[in-house]
């Protein structure tokens, strides 16, 4: 036997929550080299799309308490990447993307280049197609809806 499963035995379900593990595993080693992690990456480019967000709004895209999104908010000021522009009381949470942000965006859009080609070694572009089209079937309308853009990108 060559270690492989039959296919008989595999199932999708497991082979796409593995296979996500992992690519979230690499993601985030690569994100740690950047003083980043998953959770500041996507707080980040929710501010670079739209800095009149409260920290509600921010942590209920994450899906978050407003407590932790708060922390969150805080490592991002501490990294220099954002900043508050309407600090106080009573005020909507208005965040600025710094020019720090903006750098940490592309580096960390440049990483998640760098595991797209990774993925699609070997694949044809045909093949690329279906498993994009196959991944958006999984998710179902609401689940494709809720996509983030890749981070830093417009849009």
């Amino acid at each position: 036997m060559n270690g492989e499963a039959p296919e008989s035995a595999l199932s999708t379900v497991m082979l796409l929550i593995t296979g996500g593990r992992r690519l979230q595993e690499r993601l985030d080693e690569r994100l740690a080299g950047l003083g980043l992690s998953l959770r500041l990456l996507g707080a980040l480019g929710h501010v670079a799309r739209d800095s009149e967000l409260s920290y509600s709004d921010l942590a209920r895209r994450a899906g978050v308490t407003s407590q932790s999104m708060r922390a969150t908010v805080l490592m991002l000021e501490e990294l220099g990447a954002v900043r508050r522009t309407l600090p106080g009381q009573g005020h909507r949470a208005r965040l600025e993307l710094t020019d720090r942000g903006s750098s940490l965006l592309s580096d960390a859009r440049a990483v998640a280049a760098e595991l797209d080609a990774e993925l699609h070694a070997g694949l044809t572009a045909e093949n690329k197609r279906a498993l994009d089209h196959v991944l958006l079937h999984a998710l179902g309308p609401e689940g494709a809806g809720s996509l983030p853009a890749v981070p830093g990108s417009p849009g």
